[in-house]
Parts: structure tokens; C-alpha cells; sequence
């Protein structure tokens, strides 16, 4: 038992360095971009030529989205774009009072000259969720090209002005992403971290992919795709949770092109509760690991060259480390144990190279710091202030998450549950009694709280032994357990 447990966490923290040393490359892409941007700068300003706007469809798909459709709607509607060439489709699923505020919307931007439409599907049919409302818009969808917003979005007025000219610099472009702005990142702790971990994906890893010619993804929202790209890709399917990242592969072993925008921003709003968090990470996860079962053999099959398919490879995977993280989280404990009890050898100076991989994914979140804040004496404050509470989060995540991506391997399916959005943006902003808020605690967030009294345990073991090398990751793994399960059982007893 003990050697099995000592193999098992060697593998599992080999698996996470090498994912490590993935991110690490990438920042390194991402500094020589920004470097050769600084001396070759790109016409970031491309401009459509005059009379030469191409038509566009806006797609909105929501679901039961009364505190933010109206802004959406309103945003997308004053886009600075000649009126006779985009038209708007709200994709509307609700099946409460959303559906009549849309409706009046709708026909007050019809009366101001705005090309817009609410479709409903016949009786209330939600099959396929998101993928499905989008290929149902796809049939009448007169645009050559598609942008679609998410209803926690708020884009701005020169969103197409901005973002159409790459396409028509390159006819091989399939999507152009842009990258994604946090309203209210400073709303909470919750919040901080989420745009911490997110503004690492919209600047290292989006442009360091990107740069580097590797695969990248669209991410569901804030983009636009070209409309012969979708189809010839096979459009929208509803297999998996992540139809965005599912789709965004299958067009791009056909040979499209993605192009992301990091230049240009699209405004969207954080989820402030914990559930709200977790259902996302949940569609998140789960759909990462249906992706990877459904296209991993696609790329391995495919004439793409070794650099660009382990990427892809590193990419698709890459939500399975919550189960790497959470085996090396759990069998910390016993091998602690191991080591002062049973085994006479200090398995820690040979594992100690495993640092390296820390240090790696530290260097990458720094760099991604980096990029946001003016001064070094700026960036360092912050980094310092959100990393190792950035760590403690994702600890006290993995279980649900590992849980998540288990079940994407094993085939199980699961509805689309969508992120509840409540209008957030200040501080003086209440989430609180609000429609759509969870009140169910999942048995998972009870196990969340008994993981933080092991990792306790793991402290008081490391003192009683005197072996202080896995204490610091024992009170961080408790710390995180006890974030996930003091926020998660705080936010569902919230009264509506």
C-alpha cells in the first residue's frame, strides 16, 4: 500500500510539471509576441473599407435572464455599424418574466430602426441548451458572419468595427475572440480570484497559443465566427457541455484559422456566489473532459505538426490536472506518514524537482500580473496578495471539479446548467435575495468541510513528527477546503 501510494502521487505530480512546463512555454511565447509586436507593430487598427461593411448577425442566447438581458440588448443595439447591415437574435429559451421583458425591448429598438427578433422555439424546447438555440438561429441567420454574447456581457459600440477587419484581411480567419473584461472584479474575494485566474487564460495562454500557431479556443461569447466556418465544421452539437471549445476544434482540423484580439476588450460580469462559481467550473470541467474523449483521437490522428498536437493534446486535457491536483492534495497526508513511520528514505530531496514546476506556473501568473498593473512594485503587490490565495481556491476546488471531469470520462450526462447573473457591478450592488440563487447544498460541499479537518490533521502530524516540509501545503489545502465550504454553505442559506 505504501508503494502504490508513493507511485500514484510521483505520477500525478509528474503529470502536473509537465503541465507546468506547457504554461511556461507559453509565456515565453507570449513575451516574444509582445517583444516583436513593440518593434514591428501590428495595424491593430485595421478599418473597413467604405461601403464594404459586410452583414452581420448578432446572436443572444439566453435562458431566464431578468436582471441583465435588458443591458445586452440595449449594448448590442447601439453598435456604431450601419443599421441596414447587422441584424440582432435574441435566442430566448425562458420560461419566465425574461420572456415578456424582451419582448418590449425588442419592439422598442424595432421602432428605432434596429433589424431585431425574439425567437422562441415551439413549446418551450430547450433540446441541446445553448448549442441548440445557436444552430436553430444559424437557419435563419442572414449574416456572413456571427458574434455572440452571453448575457453577462456588455459589449461595447465599436465592437464589429473593430473585430470584422480581421477577417477581411484574411479569408482564411474562421473566428476572431477578443478578450474578456471583469466589471466587478473587486466586488469580493470570489470575484478577485476569478478574474485572477481568467486574465491568466485571456493573456498568456490565448495569445501565447495564438502566437505560436497552436490551437486555440473560442470561448463561447464575445467573439464572432464566420458563418461558412460553422458549417463546414459541422456546426453547433450538443454532446458535450463546452460546445465552444468542442466546435472551435473541429474547425480548425478543417484548416480555419483563429485569430485572437487581445487588444480589443468585451465587458462581462463575474458570478458573485460560490454556487454560481462551482456550476460554471462544473460546465467548465465536465465539458474540458467530454471535448478531449470526443476530438483526442482526431488530433492524434491528424497530419498537424508534434508541437501543435501536444499542445492541442496539453490544451484538451487540461482540466483532468484537478484530478492530479486533488491525488497529490489527498495523498499528502499518508505519505507524510509513510515517510516518518515506514520508509527510511527522504523521498522529498528527489521530489524536490518537482518545484520547478511550481516555480514555472508562478512565472506564468506573474507575467499575466504583469500585463494589468503600471509599476514592478505594483505588480509584485498584487501578485503576492492573489497567488497563494489564487492556490488555496483551486486546492479547495479539485475535489468538485475532479468530480466534474470524472464524469465527463465516464460518459455521464448532465444538463446545461447556465451561471446565474444578478446585475453586479459596485460594491453597493446586492446579489442577495435574488431569483436564481441555489438553495440545495451538494453532499460534495459536506466532504469539502471534513477535507479541511484532514488537511488540519496533516498539520498537527508534520508538528508532532517535527517534518515541516508538506506543512505549508497542508494549511493551504485547508485554508482552500475551508474557503469552498464556509462560502458554499453561507450562500445557500441565503432567503429569498
Amino acid at each position: 500500500m505504501s508503494i502504490a501510494i508513493i507511485v500514484i502521487y510521483t505520477l500525478a505530480l509528474t503529470l502536473l510539471f509537465f503541465y507546468c512546463l506547457m504554461q511556461l512555454s507559453l509565456a515565453i511565447h507570449y513575451l516574444k509576441y509582445k517583444k516583436n509586436l513593440k518593434e514591428h507593430p501590428e495595424n491593430i487598427e485595421m478599418e473597413i473599407p467604405e461601403g464594404k461593411y459586410p452583414f452581420v448577425t448578432v446572436q443572444l442566447p439566453i435562458y431566464n435572464e431578468l436582471y441583465v438581458i435588458e443591458r445586452l440588448i440595449d449594448a448590442v443595439c447601439e453598435f456604431d455599424y450601419p443599421k441596414d447591415k447587422f441584424e440582432v437574435q435574441v435566442l430566448d429559451d425562458s420560461i419566465d418574466e425574461t420572456v415578456e421583458l424582451v419582448a418590449k425591448r425588442v419592439a422598442e429598438w424595432k421602432e428605432k430602426g434596429i433589424n431585431i427578433i425574439q425567437l422562441r422555439r415551439i413549446g418551450n424546447d430547450r433540446k441541446g441548451f445553448k448549442a441548440g438555440a445557436l444552430q436553430e438561429g444559424l437557419k435563419t441567420a442572414k449574416g456572413e458572419f456571427i458574434a455572440i454574447f452571453d448575457a453577462d456581457f456588455v459589449p461595447y459600440p465599436d465592437f464589429l468595427l473593430k473585430t470584422i477587419p480581421h477577417f477581411l484581411h484574411d479569408n482564411k480567419v474562421g473566428v476572431v475572440q477578443t478578450k474578456w473584461e471583469h466589471l466587478n472584479k473587486d466586488y469580493s474575494i470570489l470575484t478577485k480570484m476569478q478574474a485572477f485566474a481568467l486574465d491568466m487564460h485571456f493573456t498568456i495562454e490565448q495569445t501565447g497559443r495564438n502566437a505560436a500557431g497552436y490551437f486555440i479556443n473560442f470561448n463561447g461569447t464575445a467573439g464572432l465566427w464566420r458563418k461558412a466556418t460553422i458549417t463546414e465544421a459541422g456546426g453547433w452539437m450538443s454532446d458535450t457541455l463546452t460546445e465552444d471549445l468542442d466546435l472551435s476544434y473541429r474547425a480548425q482540423l478543417k484548416g480555419w484559422k483563429f485569430k485572437y484580439v487581445e487588444g480589443v476588450v468585451s465587458p462581462s460580469e463575474l458570478p458573485t456566489d460560490m454556487n454560481a462559481v462551482k456550476s460554471q467550473q462544473f460546465r467548465w470541467n465536465k465539458g474540458g473532459a467530454e471535448t478531449a474523449k470526443k476530438m483526442g483521437r482526431s488530433i492524434m490522428k491528424s497530419q498537424l505538426p508534434l508541437k501543435v498536437k501536444l499542445h492541442a493534446i496539453a490544451h484538451l486535457f487540461n482540466t483532468t490536472n484537478y484530478i492530479f491536483i486533488f491525488l497529490t492534495g489527498i495523498l499528502s497526508v499518508p505519505l507524510l506518514l509513510i515517510k516518518n513511520v515506514e520508509i527510511q528514505f527522504n523521498y522529498f530531496k528527489y521530489a524536490s524537482v518537482f518545484l520547478i514546476g511550481s516555480i514555472a506556473i508562478a512565472y506564468s501568473y506573474y507575467v499575466s500580473t504583469q500585463q494589468r498593473e503600471i509599476t514592478a512594485k505594483k505588480t509584485w503587490k498584487v501578485f503576492l496578495a492573489r497567488f497563494p490565495v489564487f492556490l488555496a481556491i483551486t486546492m479547495g476546488l479539485s475535489l468538485h471539479n475532479a468530480w466534474a471531469v470524472f464524469r465527463g470520462w465516464l460518459g455521464h450526462k448532465t444538463a446545461f446548467v447556465r451561471t446565474p447573473k444578478f446585475n453586479i457591478i459596485s460594491s453597493k450592488d446586492i446579489w442577495k435575495n435574488k431569483k436564481y440563487i441555489p438553495k440545495k447544498i451538494h453532499p460534495i460541499t459536506y466532504i469539502e468541510g471534513l477535507l479541511t479537518l484532514y488537511f488540519l490533521s496533516g498539520v498537527v502530524m508534520g508538528l508532532y513528527y517535527g517534518d515541516y516540509g508538506l506543512m505549508p501545503f497542508h494549511m493551504m489545502a485547508a485554508i482552500g477546503f475551508g474557503l469552498i465550504f464556509y462560502f458554499s454553505m453561507k450562500h445557500s442559506r441565503i432567503k429569498s
